[in-house]
């Protein structure tokens, strides 16, 4: 039976590790909040199923709560946009500024989507002259 979770259990300790996940997404790329959810451990109590229905909004949760030192403005949503909320347009200023390109509302995941962490990034294209 799955049960109806508004936060989890320990909110300040998942937010924290929300918060060590999204530091690590390089400038330039961005990250979905269920891919976020996907990295970090379900509470204890809460089964697999429970988890993957509530922890993206509770990652969305804690980016609204983060503190400044956070780069908030990596992670969307799995659709490659930016959702509906006061702020919108600063986190699609800051990303166009990061250099991440969007086509009409929507970032290309493919393209600007982080691998996670210990990926390294593709190799640089040479350009030879």
């Amino acid at each position: 039976m799955m049960m109806n979770y508004t936060a989890p259990p320990d909110p300040q300790a998942y937010y924290e590790q929300v918060w060590k996940v999204a530091r690590q997404i390089p400038h330039g790329k961005v990250a979905t909040y269920g891919q976020i959810a996907l990295l970090l451990p379900p509470p204890a109590d809460i089964s697999a199923e429970d988890y993957k229905a509530f922890a993206p909004r509770w990652v969305g949760n804690a980016m609204a709560a983060c503190p400044p030192d956070v780069p908030w403005q990596r992670v969307i949503n799995s659709q490659g946009k930016i959702s509906e909320r006061p702020g919108a347009g600063r986190q699609r200023q800051l990303l166009e500024e990061e250099g991440v390109v969007f086509l009409k509302d929507k970032v290309d995941l493919q393209k600007y989507g982080w691998g996670g962490p210990n990926v390294p990034p593709p190799p640089r294209q040479q350009t030879l002259f």
